[in-house]
């Protein structure tokens, strides 16, 4: 049978183009990787149709010998990646080629650096490797047949990478897709069956499917032979796996260019058995905040794919984790649905986290540098698993790093274990601050008293931090206390001077300045106190012990939640010059005046936006006028 040929030219979407373009320029140090990339893509092929058969065996239209055929021809200057996968339709085809069908595909870009080896990097996470095809090629044919469906309803695609591609119906009797690259000149040492087979060992040795190439010999002309060991490496002993298989199949699940930074292999056997090869990627993918995305962990079920993305394995706050879990107990016909209800995926979902905390913990107590950058990529991420995860609350927060006072920099580098082992006499709270950003929280004046008696407060700006009020009340026995809320006691952190000088004052010498700010400011506050955290500033603002934390409360508004309108509590430093001299102010519109002048400063040194800017600068304007 026969197709009316029906060409047609069509144009790559904007994104492609881009990303062509990107793949030519960035790659090419690395250019082999074109290779693994092909045969990455079509042992994703045959995984589906192997998991698509088992509930409709017809789709392998006896032709049941799943292979990948890799072949060159030196007098064309062509190499052919062929697989008998699952194939694809006109539709897919210009989903999966001519677009980016994919969500994150502006945050991908906006990611871009200009640093070639970084940008090269995102491509991996981005998952677009066919691309790389254009960097050894000038022209690109691809040709290919949905199983199950008829043989004139396959699809030729061709393309020089320039804009443009063609796309037209073919007869194709086998299913599944033949990939052919027009190499470019000056790389035609790539036409060397020693040079591609020295690739396919390098990169794509542990693809589970058989690659074949023709044998040389003339004797044996047309035979082909295996090329690649073909056994799932995660079955085999982990003694017998080298440091360069182990990243060389990272690169392969999680379609990712640079090696990992840490992984766990692990086999659990007895009344369940299933096997876990999870990995830690070195770089934060750009989609990392994007909780819908999820392409970590891949399901199999006696080495047979079922699927991708199977979130059921591991929790959200992992989400970054890449890896495969093998089953040898759950049925090859499992659904996502099933997934949900099953027990054994509880066992198996339960022991992985476990396995991955213990990989963070040896990897904090050992490899401290690793660490280091496991959190400067995944931090802010991993801090969600204290709201998601109450079974492993005590290991997690182990784990968890913080900006602190006693470090003077940003940096998150101090752990609760840390904290506590360096808490001073007498202190019985570990202390924070959450602020919008790093500088907010290091400049508040609310750290005056604890810098001034060296209490350390750790510093947080992330906007995940806020979980840590709510979700972790303590940690080692220790409460821990946001500076922010309630009233600041640190008694027991005096010394002998500090206790003369409050034995000198009386409650009554502020009493009445008290009072007249609390009338002047009735629809501002809720209350007006001394504070026993200011040294320095005349005043500041903080909430009620169970109020919500301003910086959480500006976030859920931003989101378009209305919430009721909460008064923050002013609190004097009775000792400072300002303090004093409004405490001696006889004209009440001055005292008015600078009442709501203090009223403004603390609501700027806490991050907030005034409700009048004009009326406090005419204010203030006022006041320094009559000075």
């Amino acid at each position: 049978m026969t197709v009316e040929t029906n060409k047609e030219t069509m144009g790559f979407q904007a994104e492609v183009r881009q990303l062509l373009d990107l793949m030519i320029h960035s790659l090419y140090s690395n250019k082999e990787i074109f290779l693994r990339e092909l045969i990455s893509n079509a042992s994703d092929a045959i995984d589906r149709l192997r998991f698509a058969a088992l509930s409709d065996a017809a789709l392998l239209e006896d032709d049941t010998e799943l292979n990948i055929h890799v072949a060159y021809d030196k007098d064309a200057r062509t190499i052919t990646v062929t697989d008998n996968g699952i194939g694809m339709t006109r539709d897919e085809v210009i989903e999966n080629i001519g677009t980016i069908a994919k969500s994150g595909t502006h945050e991908f870009f906006a990611s871009l650096t200009g640093d070639q080896q970084k940008d090269a990097n995102l491509i991996g996470q981005f998952g677009v490797g066919f691309y790389s095809s254009f960097v050894v090629s000038d022209r690109v044919t691809l040709s290919t047949r949905k199983a199950g469906m008829q043989a004139d309803q396959g699809v030729r695609w061709e393309s020089d990478g320039q804009g443009e591609y063609t796309l037209e119906m073919i007869d194709k009797p086998a299913r599944g897709t033949e990939v052919v690259l027009h190499l470019r000149e000056g790389e035609d040492d790539l036409l060397a069956r020693y040079r591609l087979t020295s690739i396919i060992k390098k990169y794509s040795d542990h693809i589970v499917v058989p690659i074949l190439m023709q044998v040389e010999d003339k004797e044996k002309q047309g035979e082909e032979e295996r090329v690649n060991s073909a056994s799932a490496l995660w079955t085999r002993p982990k003694s017998d796996i080298s440091q360069e298989e182990y990243n060389e199949f990272y690169k392969h699940v999680a379609h990712d260019f640079e090696d990992p930074l840490a992984y766990v292999h692990s086999r659990m056997e007895g009344t369940q058995e299933y096997t876990l090869l999870l990995y830690v990627p070195a770089r934060a993918p750009f989609d990392l905040w994007n909780r819908e995305v999820r392409h970590g962990v891949k399901l199999y079920v006696r080495r047979v794919f079922i699927m991708d993305d199977a979130e059921q394995l591991m929790p959200g706050y992992l989400r970054f984790v890449r890896g495969i879990v093998d089953s040898n107990d759950l049925p090859l016909n499992v659904s996502r649905e099933i997934l949900q209800q099953n027990r054994l995926i509880d066992a198996i979902r339960s022991n992985a986290v476990k396995k991955m905390l213990g990989l963070f913990s040896d990897l904090a107590n050992k490899e401290p540098e690793k660490y280091e950058k496991f959190w400067d990529e995944f931090g802010r991420v991993f801090k969600e698993g204290i709201a998601e995860d109450s079974a492993n609350h005590e290991a997690i927060a182990k784990l968890l790093r913080f900006a602190s006072t006693a470090s003077g920099s940003e940096k998150q580098d101090v752990s609760l274990e840390t904290y506590v082992a360096r808490m001073k006499e007498g202190q019985d709270k570990i202390y924070y601050m959450i602020a919008d950003s790093y500088a907010a929280a290091a400049n508040s004046p609310l750290l005056e008293i604890f810098k001034k008696k060296g209490v350390e407060v750790l510093l947080l700006s992330d906007p995940v931090d806020h979980l840590l009020g709510a979700e972790l009340q303590e940690f080692d026995g220790r409460q821990l206390q946001s500076i922010l809320h309630g009233e600041v006691n640190l008694d027991k952190i005096q010394d002998a001077e500090e206790k003369l000088e409050e034995e000198q004052q009386t409650v009554g010498e502020v009493q009445k300045l008290v009072d007249r700010l609390k009338d002047v400011l009735q629809d501002k506050v809720k209350t007006v106190r001394v504070s026993t955290r200011l040294t320095t500033s005349p005043a500041c603002l903080v909430v009620d012990e169970y109020d919500m934390d301003p910086s959480l409360l500006r976030l859920l508004k931003a989101s378009g939640q209305k919430l009721p309108t909460m008064k923050p509590i002013l609190e004097i430093n009775p000792h400072h010059t300002i303090i004093l001299k409004v405490s001696n102010e006889t004209d009440e519109q001055k005292f008015s005046d600078w009442a709501y002048v203090l009223f403004d400063q603390s609501t700027l040194t806490l991050g907030e936006q005034l409700d009048d800017p004009v009326a406090f600068v005419n204010r203030l304007n006022a006041l320094l006028a009559g000075m």
